[in-house]
This record gives C-alpha cells, structure tokens and sequence, in this order.
C-alpha cells in the first residue's frame, strides 16, 4: 500500500503540479456516498489543490480499508478519483466442524466474520487464527484450517473454511494433592475439565474426559468457591497444571490446595434502619445460621434476601454490604450486613422491545409494575418469571433505566419463540399399552396471546379427540374465557366385566386471577354419555350430563417439571342436573406440596407431598361411569389401575381419599434424572372412606426426556389381599408428581 501512496502523488505531481479544480469526480464508489467522500478529499472548487492535498486524500481513503487501489486523472479541470474496490463475501461455509446453524453462527461471530464483510487477505487470516484458538480450547491440538477462496465476480467471493480437526487430549486423571475433607469427588460436578468414564462415554450423564483447556484456568476458581461453601474460608488453591503425553494423546493434571480451618458461622448483625424493615423481621428467614458450617452460597442467598425485603418498600438502589469477620482460635466468622437503602423510587415508564409480533398489550399485562407505581423487587422478579411461563419469547430480559434519583424506567426486552406447534409423540405405559397423541397449536395466535389448539390422543383403553380456545386474558383484565368440544372413547377393565364409555360434548368456561397465584372460575360442560357393558347388556345407558363447575386453582411453584418450592391446590364442585339426565353432585380437591433440602443438607433432595379428596353425592341419578377409582400411577402404586372400583351389580363408589409422599434425589443430572423412594396410602368406598384401604411403597426412576416425563415406577403392596390385582412394575410417559 505505501508502494502506491509513493507512486500516485510523484505521478499526480508530474501530471497535475499544484493545480486549481473546477470540480471533483469519484468513480467506482459504492461503500462511502459521495458526500463522505468530498469531505475526505477536502475539496474547494477554483481552490488550489497541491499534492501534498492528493497524497492526504489518498491516505485518508486508504484508511477506510474498502479499497485494492485508487487511481487520480484529470480532464478539463475535473479531478477525477477511480476506485478499486475490495470485494466484498457473498459466501461463508465451513466443513469438518459445527454443522448446526446456530453453532457456525457462534463460530463465525467468534472469528469477527460474516456476509458482506469486506474481503481481505489479514480478515481471513485472523478468522482462520481464532478458528484454531477455538479448536484448540475445545480440546484439539494440531487441528488445520485450510481457506478456500471463489471469485464469483469482480466485487464478490465466496470463503470457505475447510477444518481437519486434530487430536483430542484425553484426561486420564486429576489429582488434588493437599485436599483432606474433600475429595475428588465432591469437585466432579463443579468443574468443567473431568476425567475420563471407564466406559459407556457416550451416554447421558458419562464423561468423555475431553480437556477443555480454556476451562483450565476457571476450574481452580471453581474448586475455591467448592471449599467457600463448605466452611474453609482460609482455602488456596493453585493454579492447575497439566501434564500431557503426546504419545498417547493422555493427559494428568495435578491441583495444589491448601484446605486451612473450617468455619462456622458465628454473631450475625444487620444494621438497618427499623422505619424501613425491623431487622429482627429478617433474622429467622436467613440461610445462615449460629453455629452451622459457614456457606459462601447461602450468604448471597442472605444478601439477596435482605435486598428484597428493602426494595419491595420502594427502595429499588438498595446497597447490602457485608462483612466477614474471622476469628481464627475459634474458628468462627461473624457476619455484619450493612444495608444503604438510597431513595424511594417510582415506575416512570415501562418500554418495549424485540416483539414484532406480540402486541404490547400482551406484555404489559405480565408485568406486575406500573408507571406511577413505587418500586418492589418483588414484582420486578415476577413479572420477569410471569413473561416466561407465557412460552411466548425465546429470553426475556427486563433492565432498570435510572431516569433520576427517585423514577426509573423499566425495559422489557424480549426475543420471540415460535409459538405454533405440530407434535407428534407417542410412548407406552404399563396400563393403556401403546400411546399417540398428536397436536397442532397455537397458544399467541396473531401475537394475542389466544390460544387455539386440536389435539387426538389414542391407547388400546383411551381415544379422544377435542378442539378448544382460550384467552387468558379478555381484553387485558384479570378475566379469562375457554371454549371446547370434544369426543372420547374410554375403557375400564373390572374383575368381571367391561365398561365402555362413549363421550361427545362442549364446555364454557370463564374465569378470573384473584392474584398472580390464584385463579378462580367456572365451567358449563354437556355431554352426552353411551354406556355398554360387555357382560350385562341390560344395563347398557344413553344420558345427558348438564353441569356447573366452579373450581379455584393456586399455584406458587418455582419450576413446571421438577419444584424445589411452593404448592399446588386446586378443588372443584361439579353440579349435574342444571337440565340433562344425570343429577349428583361431585367435588374433587388435590393438594401437592414441594420442599428442596438443599440449603439443609446441601444435597439436592426434594420432599413431595401429594393428597386427594373425592366426594360424589347421588341427587337424583348417576352411574358407575361417575365412580371413584383406586390404584394405578395417580393413587396407589403397587396396584393396578382402576384395581378398586365397583364391580358387577355394585353402585358407584361416592368417597375417595388417596396421599403420597415422596423422596426425590438426583441420579444423573446432567440428563435431568433423579430416582426416588414413595409410600402411597388410599381409601376408597361405596358410603365411606375406610371400606378399601390400601397401601403400598417402592422405588421410581423418573426422567424429563425431549418427548415427555418418564417414569419408570417398581412397586410393592403393603396390605394386599388375596384376589387384589397387584402391580410391581409400571411404566408411564406424560405423567408426573
């Protein structure tokens, strides 16, 4: 490039001399406009224009690094600049590595290169520069990156990075030398860089023993925070060092520690003002406790805690400050929170952005702050967790914009999710056989947040199929409104006969949030009911149900799959005989309860508790299609389904009582399995609870697989008796807790 600014200005010069310019042409110009371009070169029409004036303008242009060369002629007076572009990529490929869009995607943002760049030769040889640092932390050393180069045409080339990946180094073992209460073991989970599984390194859950180099460094850190949480504020752990066998490809890595005393947890003070929040308030809800094994996680938790209950009073800039103070004879550290509240704020304005399909409206109505409103954290964090229970967006992200010391500004900043969908699914479970269900739906129809939905679901005992509409929210209010049809096909195995159940029938519901947990409502349902018995004709039936539901549901659980916290309740009466043939009255309620031990016994075990409560009333007439049921994967495992029910001649059974309890642990992780222990307790009768008791326990293996919730249920009956259809193993797919 000097090479050229040397030439050019001794060529302009022997052409030009220091020349006066009507006017100023720029030919072969297409990445800067032409304004740009005059403001660069500096040009001032019948102003002499030296060569030192062209010799500048050559090197600002340069600057702009769009440009292979750049010639300067004259004519007539008319200085003329003709450009040489550089072309620019219409292309970008690779092969031998990432094959998946949105992995090349984050590649290529990762070597600083997309589409229309501008092609250079330095470009590309920095791209293909980090594509080897990136190949080299994800563990392959002596990987080639060959570029190839197409002309399309004279402004455009297609790049194409071809990846021979090299070999992969392998972590045969990791040693911890100076680590005494802790061991290997208790670092696997936090550490990125693991040895390798003896077997089986492909499965869920198993090692590979792959070294991530860049993980290296960060894994020191992560075994740090390892020993913080468990008492050892005093710990150090060395930078790790690995040994690698080029022969083989394995490697060894040694990380130095020095453990120091354990600490427990000794005074602790939290100076606040007692207008805003009595800090005698706070104290029994902290993680942390008097003489318990000090926990660097569970002092955040604390720190956050304490900042909540000051931001929910309108203190949104709350300052929680702590102090760790060591004594080392006794091996305690007094805690010492400082809380600096700042000023009171208010919500100025809520803004939004990234929906270009969902309505504002939409959004709003999940967000549980207001302009004018005074600042909780509370409803800060809910509203962020309520936009994404919608499955409307792909992230949400809601930032704070201080607008001045007492108003601010919130940004609601979504990326959309596909929200219609095509499921095909199917399974098998040990009391319906083989399953499909199959749905086409779409929950935000025309970014409205309605939700239209078909679905068909068939088993050798169960087929059904039902249309329906909802709107969570008519009109953006705290009211919502359902519309469904449906028709279904059941059948229930007793001791002595079968039951078929033919159903076709609409509902109409409406509803509305008493509070972001809680949800009332009511339905009007009609369905005509065809019941055949295969061994007594003569009680075959063809009825009307006309019923009222109301219902009230809550609902304060942290995760949809696998809770850690909170409850689920619901309970609903059904009334017949609002017309139609059917008259009884049905109330049905079920409570769940969710408790993570965690923070007691710093290992991620839940306890689950489950109950249900069935009333059935005979006001005028009802069937043993309406019965109660006991036994089977939602009452009392170790029997089968519907084990206890009325049998032959026997009227519906009206009282129904069935609880669980579980206790639920982590087996693999990573696969999001854990495994568990029950007992399950029912009652069942015709006019009482007690006249079938039952019992039973076992053990379960559960797993949220890409299709569903899986579980794999080993069962044993307690107090069975002979002629009791007994189950010791059961397998069900869509079911949980």
């Amino acid at each position: 490039m000097y090479k050229k600014l040397i030439y050019l200005p001794l060529l302009t010069s022997y052409l030009l001399g220091a020349s006066t310019f009507t006017d100023i042409k720029f030919e072969g110009l297409s990445q800067i406009s032409t304004t740009v371009a005059i403001e660069t070169s500096n040009f001032k029409k019948n102003k002499p224009y030296s060569d030192n004036q062209i010799n500048k303008t050559l090197k600002e242009f340069y600057k702009f690094g769009y440009f292979n060369d750049i010639a300067v002629t004259t004519d007539n007076n008319i200085l003329t600049f003709s450009f040489m572009e550089k072309p620019f990529i219409a292309s970008l490929d690779m092969s031998g590595y990432k094959t998946r869009d949105d992995d090349l995607e984050m590649v290529y943002n990762a070597m600083n290169i997309k589409k229309g760049n501008m092609y250079s030769k330095a470009r590309i040889a920095k791209a293909k520069e980090k594509l080897l640092s990136l190949l080299e932390q994800e563990g392959y050393i002596h990987s080639v990156v060959e570029v190839e180069v197409e002309n399309l045409n004279k402004n455009s080339v297609a790049i194409k990075f071809v990846v021979n990946k090299g070999d992969e180094i392998i972590v045969q073992k990791i040693n911890f030398p100076g680590s005494k209460d802790l061991e290997s073991g208790d670092f696997e989970d936090v550490m990125a860089n693991k040895e390798e599984d003896c077997c089986f390194t492909w499965f869920f859950g198993r090692n590979d023993g792959v070294m991530k180099f860049d993980q290296l460094e960060y894994d020191g850190f992560r075994i740090k925070e390892k020993y913080l949480e468990n008492g050892f504020l005093d710990a150090k752990v060395k930078e790790p060092f690995s040994r690698i066998d080029f022969n083989t490809n394995q490697s060894v890595v040694d990380i130095a520690i020095e453990e120091g005393k354990q600490y427990k947890v000794g005074n602790i003070v939290i100076y606040l003002d007692e207008k805003i929040k009595n800090p005698e308030e706070i104290y029994p809800e902290l993680k942390l406790k008097k003489d318990k094994v000090f926990n660097i996680s569970k002092l955040r938790k604390d720190v956050e805690y304490i900042k909540t209950q000051v931001s929910d009073k309108g203190y949104a800039f709350t300052q929680v400050k702590y102090d760790i103070r060591k004594d080392k004879d006794k091996a305690t550290a007094d805690i010492i929170y400082n809380v600096i509240p700042g000023d009171k704020v208010y919500i100025n304005d809520i803004i939004i952005s990234g929906n270009s399909r969902t309505l504002d409206r939409v959004i709003r109505r999940n967000v549980y702050l207001a302009p004018k409103d005074l600042f909780s954290l509370t409803d800060f964090k809910d509203s962020q967790n309520a936009l994404n229970r919608t499955g409307f967006f792909e992230t949400v992200k809601i930032e704070q914009q201080r607008v001045s010391k007492d108003k601010m500004n919130l940004v609601v900043s979504v990326q959309e999710a596909p929200t219609g969908n095509l499921i095909l699914g199917g399974g098998y479970g040990s009391y319906d056989g083989f399953m499909i269900n199959a749905s086409v739906n779409d929950k935000n129809i025309f970014g409205s947040g309605l939700n239209l939905g078909f679905s068909f679901d068939w088993s050798k005992k169960r087929t059904s199929y039902t249309v329906s509409l909802k709107n969570p929210a008519i009109n953006d209010s705290k009211y919502s409104g359902s519309v469904a049809a449906h028709q279904t096909e059941s059948e229930i195995t007793y001791t002595d006969y079968k039951l078929t159940q033919e159903s076709v029938g609409f509902s109409v519901g409406a509803g509305k949030a008493l509070t972001r947990h809680a949800h009332i409502g009511t339905t009007y349902s009609l369905d005509q009911i065809q019941e055949t018995y295969d061994t007594k004709p003569q009680d075959n039936l063809t009825y009307i149900i006309s019923s009222i539901t109301p219902y009230i549901n809550f609902n304060n659980t942290d995760s949809y799959f696998i809770p850690r916290s909170g409850m689920i309740a619901s309970t609903s009466l059904e009334i017949a005989g609002v017309g139609g043939d059917a008259e009884y009255v049905k109330s049905s309620t079920t409570y769940k309860y969710f408790k993570g031990l965690e923070d007691y016994l710093d290992y991620d075990a839940i306890i689950r508790y489950r109950a249900r409560l069935g009333i059935l009333e005979d006001t005028g007439f009802i069937t043993q299609g309406n019965s109660f049921y006991l036994g089977g994967v939602k009452s009392v495992r170790g029997y089968k389904s519907y084990a206890f029910g009325p049998q032959t001649d026997e009227s519906p059974y009206t009282r129904m009582f069935a609880n669980s309890i579980e206790l639920s642990m982590p087996l693999i992780p990573k696969a999001k399995m854990r495994w568990g222990l029950f007992y399950d307790y029912g009652m069942v009768g015709q006019s009482n609870f007690t006249q079938i008791k039952r019992s039973g326990t076992g053990a379960l293996i559960e797993w949220i697989s890409p299709v569903g919730p899986l579980q794999f249920i080993f069962s044993q009956p307690l107090d069975d008796k002979p002629g009791d259809a007994t189950s010791s193993f059961e397998f069900s797919l869509g079911s949980k807790f």
